[in-house]
């Protein structure tokens, strides 16, 4: 089952991130005096709220399956799905703060509960810290696509706020280049890639796994905008399950899910090893399925 694979995916992950989530050891000139172990406490209790809560591990696990059907073990791929979650996580907490969300993980928002201000300093801390795992990786390949998929990420969030600013209805088009940054890319084709990139793949792989992440991630947030279409309509934003309605919404994702499926069949018979394929085919159904 899926949710077997996900839970064994936090199993693994979560140590790895949880040893990060600590003070460095600073020049002895600027150790931390005893007298404010209050206030630091309280700076970590806020940085560690949303790693704490977990959420899906949607992504590392994409990370870890990939690299394993490509035959490698997955502790050598933790330290890369802990980064990975661990972006999740600073861009959430400063997600949250644009869309003036109240609830992540079935719990208040970190800006509901700490106030804007803690809350973007938290974000920029957990921002750090992955920083920091992906230069204990020593890999400049890894180091590279997430500095690409994280800055095409950003980018997709600028220029999705800047059409909500003149609240804009999008057109099919300009919504695609929106959730190809956000859910395409970052979500399912970056951490699928950073898995190939763990197993040594070769360009031509990567491209044909970069379409299957497409697809897969134009799926996944087409089903993602149906789901939380009251919640959007709340906040504004402008998706082609709102504008165009969730008869066409769910038409498209139909569409996306059939070409992912096509490509996984046809080009990725790379990802051979076994259980990773099975399972990487039980996530990709989840995705392409999922009620929740």
């Amino acid at each position: 089952m899926v949710q077997d694979t996900l839970e064994e995916t936090k199993r693994l992950v979560w140590p790895e991130i949880k040893k990060y989530l600590k003070n460095p050891p600073y020049p002895k000139q600027f150790a931390i005096p005893g007298q404010f172990s209050k206030e630091v406490d309280l700076y970590w209790q806020i940085n560690k709220t949303y790693p704490e809560r977990k959420g899906k591990y949607l992504r590392p696990t994409a990370v870890l399956l990939i690299a394993e059907a490509m035959g490698v073990k997955a502790e050598d791929a933790v330290k890369t799905a802990a980064a990975m979650q661990l972006s999740e996580d600073w861009i959430l907490i400063h997600d949250d703060i644009e869309d003036h969300s109240d609830v992540r993980r079935d719990a208040p928002t970190l800006h509901k509960l700490y106030g804007t201000e803690l809350a973007i300093n938290a974000g920029d801390s957990l921002h750090m810290i992955m920083w920091k795992i992906i230069s204990d990786i020593g890999n400049p390949k890894i180091s590279e696509e997430f500095y690409k998929m994280l800055f095409r990420t950003a980018l997709g969030q600028g220029v999705e706020q800047i059409w909500a600013n003149d609240k804009k209805k999008l057109t099919d088009e300009e919504y695609y280049f929106i959730a190809d940054s956000k859910s395409a890319y970052y979500s399912i084709a970056g951490p699928m890639r950073l898995g190939a990139i763990i197993a040594g793949a070769t360009d031509k792989q990567l491209d044909k796994l970069t379409d299957f992440g497409l697809h897969l991630g134009r799926c996944f947030q087409l089903v993602d905008d149906i789901l939380d279409i009251d919640q959007d309509k709340l906040e504004g934003k402008s998706t082609i399950a709102l504008t165009r309605g969730e008869k066409y919404a769910r038409n498209e994702a139909e569409k996306e899910k059939n070409l992912a499926r096509k490509v996984f069949e046809k080009d990725l018979g790379f990802l051979s090893k076994e259980p990773a394929r099975s399972q990487l085919k039980e996530l990709t159904d989840f995705i392409l399925e999922r009620k929740y």
